[in-house]
């Protein structure tokens, strides 16, 4: 299958479940899924799965990444260490609008403590519906990037 652009998905073992679930219902809407893992319950460090997807999405291998964890903090906080990444975790649709709307988030991060399957599919609906609405927030992000880009310098 040949596709335009592709959504990374990643997790650990505590967002294992959940992944799985949204991996199936992304490709049920027809879309090309990057999974990079993991594959299992066994446990392993989110660092290594956060780091794929957010350099996926960051190097342009992926339009968007979505990784899940227990509580998605730990994945927010590795995804949003790569320049270019604006990862936004987030527990409901309205917070889920708002990363694309104001921040254009590009990898939205689930908690599977916090969000069960009919919602986090409405809130990955949501997500990738959503466009960026640029004006005042494009200002905003165009100061995100300077900082980055100050923070990277030795």
């Amino acid at each position: 299958m040949s596709c335009v652009s592709k959504i990374a998905v990643g997790c650990d073992h505590g967002g294992y479940r959940l992944k799985e679930v949204i991996v199936k219902h992304l490709k049920e809407k027809g879309l090309c899924v990057l999974d990079m893992g993991t594959f299992s319950e066994e446990p392993m460090d989110y660092p290594d799965t956060a780091y794929k997807v957010a350099r996926a999405v960051a190097g342009r291998r992926a339009a968007r990444g979505i990784l899940i964890c227990k509580s998605g903090i730990g994945n927010c906080i590795v995804a949003n260490k790569v320049a270019g990444v604006r990862a936004a975790l987030c527990h409901e649709v309205r917070a889920a609008r708002f990363s694309r709307q104001h921040n254009d988030a590009n990898i939205l991060v689930l908690g599977s403590l916090f969000v069960k399957d009919a919602l986090a599919k409405k809130m990955v609906d949501v997500w990738l519906a959503t466009p960026f609405e640029g004006g005042r927030h494009a200002r905003r992000l165009k100061k995100i990037e300077r900082i980055e880009k100050l923070c990277a310098r030795p």
